[in-house]
């Protein structure tokens, strides 16, 4: 019987680094000592078409290998949000890139947070490439679904040589915009 179980799905479109954040938040789940799969899809473009990445987390063996209905989901665009937000659990969070994601569906609205990590990335690194690691911050601020310590391991393993400082920059301004109060 599985133990304590949480899915992620992370969906947007190629070029935002959806896969990459998939891998690294699946590395930390490992370095944090727990069961870990981690899968991602992606459309024939290279750049602009579909991708999405999902982790399951479990503190025993895994026996369903398939995020079907996500406890957590970080949307990218307004596609990725259309296109899987029915997915969610009842109790799932929705974390959303605010300024590419206007159309939240009604039943989701008081379980959605939300923040424009590419503007955030832009202004802050003039690295709108980052945005990925800046919502990857978001999302574990928020939900806590690894360590800090953890993510911030994975995140210096994982990414580009040479791009460490800056990807970690980007998940503790991430992880702080989490921790600021939501306005109603």
């Amino acid at each position: 019987m599985e133990q304590h179980r949480c899915e992620i799905r992370i969906a947007g479109f190629g070029g935002q680094g959806v896969v990459l954040s998939g891998i690294v938040l699946a590395r930390a789940g490992m370095l944090d000592g727990r069961q870990v799969v981690q899968n991602q899809s992606y459309g024939a473009e290279a750049r602009g078409g579909g991708a999405r990445a999902e982790v399951i987390l479990a503190d025993g063996p895994i026996l369903y290998t398939d995020v079907l209905h996500p406890d957590v989901m970080v949307v990218m665009s307004q596609l990725a949000c259309d296109k899987y937000g029915a997915d969610l659990t009842p109790t799932g969070q929705l974390i959303t890139e605010s300024e590419l994601v206007s159309e939240i569906p009604i039943t989701l609205q008081d379980r959605s947070r939300g923040a424009p990590f590419t503007q955030m990335a832009q202004d802050t690194f003039e690295r709108p490439i980052v945005a990925n690691m800046v919502a990857l911050g978001y999302c574990v601020g928020c939900t806590e679904v690894v360590t800090r310590e953890s993510l911030e391991q994975a995140v210096a393993e994982l990414v580009p040589a040479g791009t460490a400082e800056l990807n970690l920059a980007a998940v503790a301004a991430g992880w702080e915009l989490a921790a600021e109060p939501v306005a109603i």
